[in-house]
Parts: structure tokens; C-alpha cells; sequence
């Protein structure tokens, strides 16, 4: 698609989890026949998942898209922290040219940061635009679980004008912004991402896997750099007794092999390690399993949406509304308890209760879309 002439609405996007909370809003705009300004920073390859979401290409892309999954892998060093220091006048140069009335950008990823600050009041004192945070006010109470993840929702929410809100929880924790921002609840664009994907997965006719089976995603920082904590993983996943099918990130095969543990993942015979697929496919694997084992975000979010217990392989979580759900369970990487939990999950002691979704329900990204207006 070429470059529109104008449009009110800047849209910045780092990494392929952001994009995936943004594709639904960005077709709702392009079926309202709003245009938008894509500005990518480079931080993963998203061009295939572009494709994949029907959505445009950016528009801009500021930093060169690394080969591999993400530019950084499981490190926060010198180089990072160069880049994040180096895009933030990028954006700000680009946003004051655009000169749009909105900038939104997603989450709680060094893009999202560096957004925040580059089209804040702080950097552009005569500025015309609102910036807006998607998915504002997630916090786990510890600025290091998970790093630095923390720390770029409180920078976001700090130098946003307007914080969108995923829950009461979420709408809570920005109770001190109440006199300096406008602050909305709004749900959790997930909803949407994940319905359409999971549609288009069936139209498609993707085949159901026979049996059940546990789907397993592990890839954090705090879990890949550290041995004892990939090693009590390990500990944990040979637990599961049904078939486990494992989506293995770049990263996370690295560690794997550096740690000497790939080869006791290769020994568990109901493990079939799978290279990463695509968002639909990935959901639509989730939305057949019996359950997830995770140390992941987003992916506490979807379980909601398709009711599966969720086993997350962590200290703390910034979801917390999802602990009281009842079908996440945040294990502190407790061998003896995850086991407990697992073991109650396969053989039916654990019930799965009604619950009403508090992210919301499907629509989300069509009232984002319409507050643009």
C-alpha cells in the first residue's frame, strides 16, 4: 500500500506480540476505510505477519529487522540500551513531521518505551497530538519479574496523555493519573486477535491433533539467562503424562543447548518439539489443548479466551486478573506445586468454573477504532 498523503492516527509497533494486540484495531480501521501511518522500529521481522494478518506494511521502518526472532534475544545490555536511547529521537523526528492528532503504540516492550518518551510533552513542549498507551496498567509489584517489562509499563503510562485500560485492576493501578491523564476502560484487544485467528485458522481447515495434549511456550528473559530456573523447567515439564507439543523459540533453543538440558527434552517420548508457527496456527493449537505451560504474557490472556488452564512458570505476573479466574495458576516455579497442578489438570481433579472474562469480550478493537473518530 503506499504512503497515504495524510492521517490522523500514527501507529507504533516494535515486536510481532504488539502486533498481534494491534492487527484487530488496525483492520477495523482499514475496513472503516481509515488510513494510518505504520511506523515499525525493527525490533522483530514483521513482514510475514503482516502478511498473515492482512493488514499494510509499515510505512516506516527505523532500524534494520534482524534475521533471527528478535533483535536482542534474552539480553538487556549495552547494545540494547544503545538502540532504545537511538529511537527514541528517531520517532520523535518522524511523529513531528506526521504531525498526526494521535500516536498509539502498545504494551510494554523497549518500542513502547521509547514511543512514549519521543512523542510525550516532555520532548515536543508545543505539541498538537495525543499519545495514547493500549493496554495501560498492568503491573506485577516487582520492577525485575518481568525485566524490563515492568519497568517500560510505568515509563509508558508516565509520559502518555491518554491510558487505555485492559480491566478494573488495570483501571485501578492508574488511580494516581486520575487528575494528569484521561483514563479509559476498554477491554483487551487480545479478544479480538485471537477469534479472528482462530476463524481463519478453521477456514483454512486446519487439522485437529488427535488425543489430548498440553501446549508449551517458554521463552522469558528471566527464565532463558538463569540455569536453576531453566533447569526446575525442565523438572517440571517431564510432569506432563499426555502428549506435550512445544513451539520452540530461537532463544529458548539456545539456552536449552548451552545449559545441557536439550538433550533431556529430546529423551521425553510424549514431547514433539516443533519449529515456531504462525499466530493463527499457534492459536489454533491452543484452543484444542487440554492445557498450556507458560512463562509468557499475552498467552495468559488467550487461555481466558478459549477457557484452558493455564500453567505459568513464574515468579510474579503483571496479569493477576487472571489468577482469580481460577484457571491460572502461578506455580513461583514450585516443582512440588506445579507437579500438584498438572497432575490434577490431566486426571479431572481440577474443575474448570464459569467465569466471566475480565479483559472483556469480543468488539474491543471496534470501540478503540471509533474513539479515534
Amino acid at each position: 500500500m503506499d504512503k497515504p498523503e495524510y492521517s490522523k492516527i500514527v501507529i507504533v509497533i516494535g515486536t510481532k506480540a504488539e502486533l498481534i494486540k494491534c492487527m484487530s484495531i488496525m483492520l477495523e480501521l482499514q475496513k472503516q476505510k481509515k488510513d494510518y501511518w505504520f511506523i515499525h522500529t525493527g525490533q522483530h521481522p514483521l513482514g510475514e505477519a503482516c502478511k498473515e494478518f492482512g493488514i499494510k506494511k509499515p510505512n516506516f521502518i527505523l532500524s534494520k529487522e534482524p534475521q533471527i526472532s528478535t533483535k536482542f534475544w534474552s539480553k538487556i545490555n549495552r547494545m540494547s540500551l544503545f538502540w532504545f536511547f537511538q529511537m527514541i529521537p528517531k520517532v520523535r523526528r518522524l511523529v513531528r513531521k506526521l504531525n498526526p492528532r494521535y500516536v498509539i503504540y502498545h504494551g510494554d516492550t523497549m518500542s513502547t518505551a521509547a514511543a512514549s518518551i519521543a512523542s510525550s510533552k516532555l520532548l515536543n513542549s508545543k505539541k498538537t497530538w495525543k499519545n495514547i498507551h493500549l493496554e495501560a496498567g498492568l503491573r506485577s509489584g516487582s520492577l525485575f519479574e518481568p525485566f524490563p517489562e515492568e519497568i517500560s509499563r510505568k515509563i509508558s503510562d508516565q509520559f502518555s496523555d491518554v491510558l487505555l485500560a485492559v480491566s478494573d485492576l488495570t483501571e485501578k493501578n492508574l488511580h494516581k493519573y486520575k487528575n494528569k491523564k484521561r483514563i479509559m476502560k476498554i477491554g483487551n484487544t487480545i479478544v479480538d486477535s485471537a477469534l479472528i485467528s482462530y476463524n481463519k485458522a478453521k477456514k483454512t481447515k486446519q487439522k485437529k491433533r488427535e488425543g489430548k495434549y498440553a501446549l508449551i511456550n517458554i521463552h522469558r528473559h528471566e527464565n532463558l539467562n538463569n540455569k536453576e530456573r531453566l533447569k526446575k523447567i525442565v523438572e517440571i515439564i517431564k510432569n506432563v503424562d499426555i502428549k506435550a507439543i512445544w513451539p520452540l523459540h530461537d532463544n529458548t533453543a539456545y539456552f536449552l543447548k548451552k545449559y545441557g538440558l536439550m538433550e533431556k527434552i529430546k529423551k521425553m517420548e510424549n514431547m514433539e518439539v516443533i519449529p515456531l508457527v504462525d499466530y493463527s496456527y499457534f492459536i489454533f493449537l491452543l484452543a484444542n489443548c487440554k492445557y498450556l505451560i507458560t512463562d509468557g504474557g499475552s498467552i495468559q490472556e488467550e487461555s481466558l479466551v478459549f477457557k484452558k488452564p493455564c500453567i505459568l512458570l513464574r515468579k510474579k505476573t503483571e496479569r493477576q486478573e487472571g489468577l482469580e479466574t481460577k484457571i491460572n495458576f502461578l506455580t513461583g516455579l514450585n516443582i512440588n506445586y506445579a507437579k500438584k497442578i498438572i497432575k490434577g489438570i490431566e486426571n479431572g481433579g481440577i474443575k474448570i468454573k464459569k467465569f466471566k472474562n475480565p479483559y472483556g469480550e469480543a468488539g474491543v478493537s471496534k470501540g478503540v477504532a471509533n474513539k479515534l473518530r
